[in-house]
């Protein structure tokens, strides 16, 4: 997924693209791990444009996943969508001797390219993992399971009693201070 500087030099450009997620080493990983399944080819609409000495890219991507709910276990299937600008500015990576470097917003949006070409691949992977929830629900209102017998409590009641455990602090709750 790469695009070639020499065409958005006088014009804004449209690209569109789709790949499926094998094609990107870091989403083939995920998979693999089985943090996430992949359901369809990766979807990416950009419009590049050349402003001043950089150039700005801004897009959509999208992509189908399956996901395991963090409550329940059960598979569900979520769209990933996320829209991003990024700016892209000729060089190198210039390394400095400092331990610490302040990174300002412009900074947290930017990447460096060489050549004539600019290489996607690295900054859409990182879209899509960014829009991958930490904890993903299938809903809501998921109920999750049962900390006695396992059951599915979305699908079926159990009849488990569920005492709640007596609290290290409880013998706090009279406490009164004169």
């Amino acid at each position: 997924m790469k695009i070639n500087t020499e065409h958005i030099r006088e014009s804004v450009r449209e690209f569109s693209f789709s790949e499926p997620p094998e094609s990107f080493p870091v989403l083939a990983e995920l998979a693999a791990k089985g943090d996430c399944c992949f359901k369809g080819a990766v979807q990416v609409v950009i419009k590049a444009i050349r402003e001043f000495d950089h150039y700005r890219v801004q897009g959509n991507v999208t992509v189908p996943v399956q996901l395991i709910c963090s409550r329940c276990l059960s598979g569900f299937d979520y769209l990933i969508s996320s829209d991003f600008v990024i700016f892209f500015s000729e060089g190198s990576v210039a390394k400095e001797d400092e331990d610490e470097v302040e990174l300002g917003e412009l900074d947290l949006v930017s990447s460096v390219f060489s050549g004539t070409e600019i290489d996607l691949m690295p900054e859409i992977s990182e879209q899509i993992i960014l829009d991958i929830p930490i904890k993903p629900l299938c809903s809501e209102t998921c109920r999750g399971l049962c900390p006695s017998c396992g059951s599915d409590l979305n699908k079926a009641t159990c009849d488990c009693v569920i005492e709640p455990k007596q609290s290290k602090f409880s013998i706090l709750k009279n406490f009164k201070v004169s």
